[in-house]
């Protein structure tokens, strides 16, 4: 069945998972709206574009809100599915904490989020599928940690799995459907070269969870295979 009536917005495009949703969902026939914080016409989002008619690319900065708000009011197509992608992975140790860094992995990976589901709040609400997918991680899972460590990570991804659960409360009222999923350790530019599976298999996962994702279960908090996870 060809799913070309639906459009996907995906942040964080430009490389890694994003870069991967942007693939699978244009081989799915969806129509993709890429974002990137900075257009880079050589790189590998460009590459698959040539590839892909159904891939738009639009730069978009999540951490600079007015750019947010200038696209949604820019886009007017609606849109079925919203992929909260883009995020950081600082460096920290409770010995050197970077304050200024903190407050930016809050402001990129948790309020940025709220921020893009808010703005294109009525473009999913003329969707048909209306849902919002955020890539979160099980190191901010409370009841996971047992190994302490990376202050400034952890919390700005259980500060997100905070909001994103009471947005699937907030907005059942429009049929909106919200779903925080753990990729799993990754080998990318992000996890590292020691991860555990490839981007392929971590986003056909996280794509099969998104297809489940219905107001009958939102606002779960569920790994790329399935599997639940404790707050």
């Amino acid at each position: 069945m060809s799913n070309t009536k639906y459009t996907v917005l995906i942040t964080g495009a430009n490389r890694g998972l994003g870069l991967e949703f942007v693939k699978q969902y244009a081989m799915d026939d969806y129509q993709v709206i890429a974002c990137s914080r900075k257009i880079n016409k050589k790189d590998a989002l460009h590459r698959l574009q040539t590839s892909f008619e159904n891939i738009s690319i639009h730069a978009l900065d999540v951490a600079d809100f007015s750019s947010i708000d200038q696209f949604a009011k820019i886009l007017k197509q609606p849109i079925d599915i919203l992929i909260n992608n883009a995020g950081v992975y600082p460096d920290s140790s409770m010995e050197h904490i970077n304050y200024d860094a903190w407050l930016d992995a809050f402001k990129i990976n948790t309020l940025a989020a709220f921020k893009m589901t808010i703005s294109f709040l009525p473009h999913l609400k003329k969707g048909t599928l209306k849902k919002v997918a955020s890539l979160t991680s099980k190191m901010g899972s409370i009841d996971d940690n047992s190994g302490g460590g990376e202050y400034l990570y952890r919390s700005s991804k259980t500060a997100l799995n905070m909001v994103m659960k009471n947005l699937s409360i907030d907005l059942k009222s429009y049929n909106l459907a919200m779903i925080t999923l753990h990729p799993g350790w990754v080998r990318t530019d992000m996890g590292g070269p020691n991860g555990l599976i490839e981007t392929d298999e971590s986003v056909d996962g996280m794509k099969r969870q998104i297809d489940k994702l219905s107001m009958k279960n939102t606002g779960q908090f569920i790994a790329y295979d399935g599997k639940k996870i404790s707050w």
